[in-house]
């Protein structure tokens, strides 16, 4: 392909509203633009990437035994709400009305599609196990479109479903589908670990993400990995027990005693003013919890987990609670919340303050906190985990390692379902007794785009984007130095024409500018092999082979150029 046959808009500014190198450099190399928040325009080269990544996923698939098959993006609100997720889904699921005033609901995903089907289509324990997928475009409308394709309103993903007879069935298609991950992100060029993560409004009882470890602030999200055993988990479902040595001595309980604490509401400020370290202060978090008020205590130097906090109360929406509730239940400001006295409020507590003695919260007074308090000084409702586990604890699987933070970047998840879906529309079989029961599913997901970005902020250098050679638009990149040269232009034809011969894709820059520009936009763009054709190289017989990934740069004879490269992109 010749550079000015196709459509690659390369800049030298990154844009205004980008935050991740990956997204900069995409937009930079010509491969997105905007066209309103979180949609985004696929140029030329990203097409051919995303048409890469989801030939090895279908392939993948195919290998697996899943069988592709098209779903609707526009679904009726009503198999939503059989569910119960037209509510759990809330403002996120993009909802329009047809001409009839009928609710209608575009699919960030096709649980409730594929069951439906499934349950016209499927009658006996013979038709399973089955696991149908489709790669298709995705809707969610995110409170805040950021990062580029990471998390846009409209996206690509290839979800799977799958359909057993029981548990152990499901077990099966589950592990299938994690070998088959695996094997789908290496081929991609990626390296993944598979963590434990929360099932949030999909359901079921079991979940996994597959993530790419990143050292960029792309990282969206943090991970915990024990150094002794396999454990790993995303901050919003690890759990950890803490250090031997960060727990609480048991000490003599003193009187409480009421202390002024004038405009001291962070824990920064309060701890400075009291003299106290934050592990000896307890936070008072109000919530609303489906329009009840609930109040979180977890320790002062510690961070609510607040995923963990909304699966134990079981409820659909969790919001910190506005300033003038929390006046209106505590009597006091934000900053002077406590336990002591409180009323109106369920209130939960982290395990960790069990151990606690002595410690302080807020008063409910403005300007007020109580030093010296204990937990017979207040009652709690549930002792629960609400806490992020933190580097450095000890693993809750082995009790022997401890353990360590990275960030990553999800770009597959796997959910055991069981029959939450197909209780609630239907999906029914006869076994072999003839009785009638529900089949047991599992539900898959790559993000297709979000894999590519991921790539990019997995790899580049400073020049720009260096792509895995199984998903660069092109395998080769070829860049004469002056393309008025028929000469450079012979030489061009004959090593393309040997290049495809071996099934490579090149791409020709025939463009009339200076060789500065011509190498600067090729290491933006970063296909894996620079072949660059000059005249004073010509004259000595030979033509540079460049092989992005490292800017190595080998000169070799013109004559086994095309023998030479391939070799290049080979050892890749």
């Amino acid at each position: 392909m010749f550079w000015t046959k196709t459509f690659i808009p390369t800049l030298r500014d990154d844009p205004a509203d980008a935050e991740l190198v990956s997204h900069k450099l995409l937009t930079r190399g010509g491969y997105i633009r905007k066209l309103t928040s979180g949609v985004y325009n696929y140029l030329p080269l990203m097409q051919r990437t995303i048409h890469k990544v989801s030939q090895i996923v279908r392939e993948e698939m195919d290998a697996s035994g899943a069988v592709e098959i098209t779903m609707p993006v526009l679904h009726p609100a009503e198999i939503w709400q059989k569910t119960g997720r037209y509510e759990t889904a809330g403002k996120e699921q993009m909802r329009l009305k047809d001409r009839h005033e009928r609710m209608m609901v575009l699919g960030a995903t096709h649980e409730e599609v594929v069951t439906t089907m499934a349950a016209g289509e499927l009658r006996s324990y013979r038709q399973v196990p089955l696991n149908l997928y489709q790669i298709q475009v995705k809707f969610r409308d995110e409170i805040r479109p950021r990062f580029g394709l990471m998390r846009g309103r409209e996206f690509i993903m290839k979800d799977a479903y799958s359909f057993d007879v029981d548990e152990e069935g499901l077990k099966v298609a589950y592990r299938k589908m994690a070998e088959a991950y695996f094997k789908a992100f290496k081929r991609c060029g990626l390296e993944v670990k598979m963590v434990e993560s929360d099932v949030g409004v999909m359901g079921g009882f079991a979940a996994h993400e597959f993530m790419v470890p990143v050292t960029t602030a792309g990282g969206e999200e943090v991970i915990l990995s024990c150094n002794s055993c396999d454990y790993t988990a995303n901050v919003e479902k690890a759990q950890s027990v803490p250090r031997m040595d960060e727990k609480p001595r048991e000490e003599e309980k003193k009187q409480m005693e009421m202390m002024i604490t004038p405009d001291m509401r962070s824990i920064e400020e309060v701890t400075e003013y009291l003299r106290k370290p934050a592990e000896k202060l307890v936070k008072t978090i109000i919530y609303m919890a489906d329009g009840e008020p609930v109040a979180a205590l977890i320790r002062g130097d510690r961070e609510i987990n607040e995923v963990k906090l909304k699966n134990h109360l079981r409820c659909l929406e969790l919001e910190m609670a506005e300033p003038e509730t929390i006046i209106k239940l505590t009597g006091a400001n934000v900053g002077f919340s406590g336990p002591v006295g409180l009323t109106g409020a369920r209130i939960v507590a982290d395990h960790e303050i069990r151990s606690m003695f002595n410690f302080v919260v807020g008063a409910n007074k403005d300007d007020t906190h109580i030093i010296n308090v204990n937990l017979d000084n207040f009652s709690v409702d549930d002792w629960v985990e609400i806490r992020n586990a933190e580097a450095g604890e000890i693993c809750p699987r082995c009790a022997k390692g401890y353990l360590e933070a990275f960030s990553g970047i999800e770009v597959g998840n796997l959910f055991m379902l069981g029959t939450k879906y197909s209780e609630s529309l239907g999906a029914l079989f006869t076994d072999e007794k003839g009785e009638e029961k529900p089949f047991v599913m599992g539900s898959y997901g790559i993000g297709i785009t979000r894999t590519a970005q991921a790539a990019v902020e997995a790899y580049h250098d400073e020049k720009g984007i260096v792509w895995p050679k199984t998903i660069a638009p092109y395998d080769f990149h070829i860049v004469p130095l002056s393309w008025n040269s028929e000469k450079q232009r012979d030489i061009v034809e004959d090593l393309t024409g040997k290049l495809e011969a071996e099934g490579f894709s090149i791409l020709i820059d025939d463009r009339d500018e200076r060789p500065g520009v011509k190498f600067n936009d090729s290491d933006l763009i970063g296909m894996p092999v620079r072949i660059a054709i000059g005249d004073r190289g010509l004259k000595e017989g030979v033509i540079e082979v460049l092989t992005r990934h490292d800017m190595k740069m080998e000169k070799v004879p013109v004559e086994k150029a095309a023998e030479m490269a391939i070799e290049a992109w080979k050892a890749l």
